[in-house]
């Protein structure tokens, strides 16, 4: 059987933004959820934190980021975009990190601002905000046969380091 997509997880966490404004929830997070629904065409779920941190200033129930998970249709022109156009607008790239692969076979990478995406205009955009992007195949499989599965799904990843 020859392995596919199963899905692609996309994560994107306040991280300090949250904590340090006090309407962060009224003001920014709606304007996060209504990019991040027009980058994927779907609406992303909420991520609240499962146990209070005070360290961190973090509550139980505040929400830390939004996720979706996209699968079938949606997925295939998600990572058609985010390869042909997103990636080539990045400034500066050198290819996605080998390191990205988990032992399944998983692939995540992040992207640090949403403005490298068509969909979003940068004079309307009230906050800045990166993603962190994991592709998850339907089979497990090894690093190696997931880099070349990666590959061959054309994302542009880096060369082999040469040991010498």
């Amino acid at each position: 059987m020859k392995n596919s997509l199963e899905k692609i997880v996309v994560n994107t966490s306040f991280g300090k933004q949250a904590t340090a404004h006090a309407d962060f929830e009224a003001k920014f997070m709606p304007e996060i959820k209504k990019e991040l629904s027009m980058i994927l065409g779907q609406t992303p779920h909420p991520r609240p934190a499962k146990k209070s941190i005070a360290g961190f200033k973090i509550r139980e129930g505040m929400i830390l980021g939004l996720r979706a998970t996209l699968r079938g249709e949606k997925m295939k022109q998600f990572l058609e975009r985010v390869v042909n156009i997103v990636i080539p607008r990045i400034r500066d790239f050198q290819g996605l990190k080998l390191q990205g692969v988990d032992g399944n076979g998983n692939y995540s990478f992040g992207i640090k601002e949403q403005l490298v995406f068509p969909e979003i205009i940068l004079e309307e955009s009230k906050v800045i905000f990166g993603m962190e992007i994991t592709l998850v195949p339907r089979l497990p499989m090894d690093k190696e046969k997931a880099l070349a599965f990666y590959r061959d799904l054309g994302l542009p990843l880096q060369k082999e380091k040469i040991s010498k």
